[in-house]
């Protein structure tokens, strides 16, 4: 692009790809106005032999993520009203999950609190209830079930033909058999698609390629993190025992049957010949496939998405297909492929412009469930600047360089096919490859006998065994088998010794960003909320806000000298965020891998540093909020006056070299005070007492300041900043929903996150975070309700398993509201 567009609605753009996602993508963004769109595809038109060719088209809601809930129901929406040739591209017979083991009812419960958090409707059903929806089930085999009536089966070729042609008549043109070979661009921008056919002049190109991402992303050297694989997929012979339940022209009538203690779906296929079942398996081993050797359409036997079945991996699912369905048993597999789609090392998809080659966006890992999800927020992305839904847990940006090797993709992706179907808990991480990032304290942390949770591939103590004797005697209520996994009463201990004594914790994995320059005060002026023009020495706590007053993370900004910041961040997407907006006189890294962290925390922390350094450590030389440079022994530090777990204390930053050795200079030092090494599930549990809030739980680019009780941080008064004027007018008084804080009122009660919460008996809001808090002496979970609803003293109850637990709203902080004990 030569110059700027004189009118954003003639942007042209290029589509690569016309599965169910460009096809979707070109609808939202002709509906938005945008005249030049143009969709390619090497295959030819309307199935073109990408995963949408093949899809089976299951669309399932209710996800842990209530963000890809959102793109299914808006999937369900979307195509729900569109129709090819009179013919609906939905069919809304709803989804049935059976559960064969105690673990999977007890999940199908969980699963339905979920779906009450996100507002699709569902309810569980007995083993009777479940024969009624699905006859050929053996009753015998089966405890429950889980039913979502507006679930249903996607037309994903004929969708893509109706999106096809609304798009066509708004002025986009579809180009099938054109074969992408190269991506043009100058001074980091996109200006074209290269073809077999010739060049296609592009000012935003959209990889929209499916498994083909990594091909497309190395034309335009942006790595795409995916990782292809196979799945199997057959259909049987017709079945008498359903014949003559449906109209043929229906194509399916019962609801998606999901086994998922074997791994295994079920949909009907009506035709004139009567009534199949397909069968899909996850339950075979991971079968990659390395998408740059993916043989063209015209070149691969089927299509490129169809491999060949290999029947002896799907034998044990076939003897699972029978045990729970036993008139299959007088039936045969007539036919199988083995089907190529898209996983990523987390599982989520990958959206979002390129910061590296300005112009070209990702819509990849996507599958048809959130297609027009996807779609409607990559058009808002690209015509509105943000999309309407909060996107980081699929931002192309929120991955570590850690993260993108191909050997991380490759056996991380493999190994989320193989707990695609698993009951998986929240805190459960990855098996391998660990360990991959450790801070330097890391070998003190094994002789401590650290229990290790992994995050960002960082390993990450939750507790340590050396601190069981001091959980001996304490009268801690008894925790159900889910939130028991993941958690010791260690923790319990380590949080009293926090409060009673002092604690280290190891802080390196939180990011660290360092900001320089002449421009550097202005530049995070203008990007944050809250007035930075302090003296060196000050530490402030602010928010990054997108344009419409979207929270996208808050930050601790330390002023270490006239133009040198340090930013504490929260992920690799606030880096991406701030090299976006840099002017040229403005540098912005991130020095976390270089660099370390120890928390020191607690009423003797003073007593414990105040030793090691020349420096005045006291209140009055060294205030809250304050940062200086000194020296702990012979290891010089970084001291910032914070603490996230309501005690004194500092956070205490060396490089990396000299990581271990601050760590032992305070541990012999505090051996005299009684200092232990805690984890963080203690600290977790210390920053909700205390009414600190996560990012990215408690609070997303859904919500605004005032909502999430952070209007302290923002500061009209300073000037102007991104996100001001969409906050004008808004304040605590006119949010219609509050982040609140709850309290559990049975003291051995304990909710985890995301539990739907009632008002009234009616779904009315659902927890962000949650965790037992030890001081207070019961479980503390804050939650989004309406405004009416967030008045201490109101009873609530929150949903656990089936269960309605009773809880109250409660004045925050519920720990030290003087601060009493920070400032001192």
């Amino acid at each position: 692009m030569t110059g700027p567009l004189r009118d954003p609605l003639d942007a042209r753009v290029v589509i690569i790809g016309a599965g169910i996602v460009g096809c979707s993508l070109a609808d939202e963004l002709t509906a938005r106005g945008w005249r030049q769109v143009t969709v390619l595809d090497q295959g030819p038109l309307p199935a073109p032999g990408g995963s949408t060719s093949h899809a089976p088209g299951l669309v399932f809601q209710t996800n842990p993520s209530k963000t890809m809930t959102e793109f299914a129901a808006y999937t369900v929406r979307r195509l729900g009203s569109l129709d090819d040739g009179g013919r609906p591209c939905f069919h809304p017979v709803g989804g049935l999950e059976i559960a064969t083991t105690e673990a999977r009812w007890a999940d199908l419960h969980r699963k339905a609190g979920l779906a009450a958090s996100w507002g699709v409707r569902g309810g569980l059903l007995d083993p009777h209830q479940c024969r009624k929806l699905w006859p050929l089930l053996d009753e015998s085999t089966v405890l429950g079930g889980f039913h979502t009536p507006d679930d249903g089966l996607a037309r994903a070729v004929p969708a893509c033909r109706a999106q096809t042609a609304r798009a066509e008549r708004r002025g986009a043109r579809f180009l099938g058999r054109h074969t992408v070979t190269g991506i043009e661009r100058a001074h980091g921008r996109v200006t074209g698609v290269v073809t077999d056919h010739g060049v296609i002049p592009a000012d935003h190109v959209v990889s929209a390629a499916g498994f083909w991402g990594p091909v497309i992303g190395a034309l335009a050297g942006v790595e795409v993190p995916l990782l292809p694989l196979a799945h199997q997929y057959a259909t049987t012979a017709p079945l008498p025992e359903l014949a003559g339940a449906h109209d043929p022209s229906e194509e399916t009538g019962r609801p998606i049957l999901r086994h998922q203690d074997r791994d295994l779906y079920f949909r009907e296929h009506v035709d004139a010949a009567g009534v199949r079942l397909g069968i899909g398996s996850y339950a075979h081993r991971p079968m990659p496939v390395d998408p740059f050797t993916v043989p063209a359409y015209d070149d691969a036997p089927v299509m490129p998405s169809s491999l060949p079945f290999t029947e002896a991996d799907f034998a044990p699912s076939w003897r699972d297909s029978v045990a729970l369905l036993p008139a299959l048993g007088a039936s045969r597999i007539a036919d199988g492929f083995n089907g190529v789609f898209s996983f990523t090392p987390d599982g989520m998809p990958v959206l979002g412009e390129s910061r590296t080659l300005r112009g070209f966006w990702l819509a990849e890992a996507v599958w048809v469930t959130h297609s027009a999800g996807v779609a409607k927020a990559v058009a808002e992305w690209m015509t509105d600047g943000r999309p309407a839904t909060d996107v980081h847990e699929c931002d192309l940006a929120r991955f570590e360089d850690a993260q993108r090797s191909p050997a991380y993709v490759a056996e991380r992706g493999a190994q989320n096919f193989v707990e695609v179907y698993d009951v998986l808990h929240p805190l459960q991480p990855m098996a391998q490859p660990r360990p991959l990032r450790t801070s330097p304290f890391y070998p003190r942390q094994q002789e401590l006998g650290a229990f290790f949770l992994e995050a960002g591939g960082w390993e990450r103590p939750h507790w340590y065994e050396a601190n069981a004797p001091l959980a001996v005697g304490l009268d801690l209520p008894e925790r159900d088998a889910w939130s028991a996994r993941y958690w010791s009463p260690i923790a319990a201990a380590e949080a009293a010794v926090t409060r009673e004594r002092v604690a280290l914790y190891d802080m390196t994995p939180l990011r660290r960003l360092e900001v320089t320059g002449p421009g550097a005060l202005d530049f995070l002026q203008r990007m944050t909320t809250n007035q930075l023009a302090k003296k060196p020495g000050a530490v402030t706590y602010t928010l990054l806000l997108d344009a419409a007053g979207g929270i996208r993370s808050d930050l601790t900004v330390a002023r270490l000298a006239a133009d040198r910041f340090q930013v504490g961040a929260n992920s690799p997407a606030d880096l991406d965020w701030l090299l976006r907006h840099a002017p040229a006189d403005v540098g912005v890294r991130d020095i976390t891998s270089g660099t370390c962290c120890i928390g020191v925390w607690g009423p003797l922390a003073r007593d414990l540093v105040q030793p090691l350094t020349r420096d005045d450590f006291s209140h009055r030389a060294f205030g809250y909020f304050k940062a200086r440079r000194t020296h702990l022994g012979h290891v010089p530090v970084t001291a910032l006056r914070l603490s996230y777990v309501g005690e004194l204390g500092w956070e205490l930053y060396t490089t990396a070299d000299l990581g271990l050795r601050l760590w032992d200079t305070l541990w012999e030092a505090g051996r005299a005070h009684g200092a232990i090494a805690a984890g963080r599930s203690a600290f977790n549990s210390l920053r909700l007492e205390k009414g600190y809030r996560a990012w990215g739980a408690d609070m997303t680019t859904e919500h605004h300041p005032h909502e999430a009780g952070l209007g302290f941080a923002v500061h009209p008064a300073k000037g102007d900043f991104l996100g001001r004027a969409a906050l004008e007018g808004l304040s605590e008084e006119t949010a219609t929903r509050k982040l609140t804080c709850l309290t559990l009122d049975d003291p051995a009660a304990v909710v985890l996150g995301k539990e739907p919460v009632r008002v009234g008996g009616a779904p009315a809001g659902y927890v962000t975070s949650a965790a037992y808090g030890h001081t207070v002496g019961r479980c503390v979970a804050y939650a989004w309700l309406p405004a009416a609803a967030a008045v201490p003293g109101t009873a609530v109850h929150i949903e656990y398993f089936g269960r309605q637990l009773a809880a109250t709203v409660a004045q925050e902080p519920l720990f030290d509201p003087q601060m009493m004990r920070i400032r001192c």
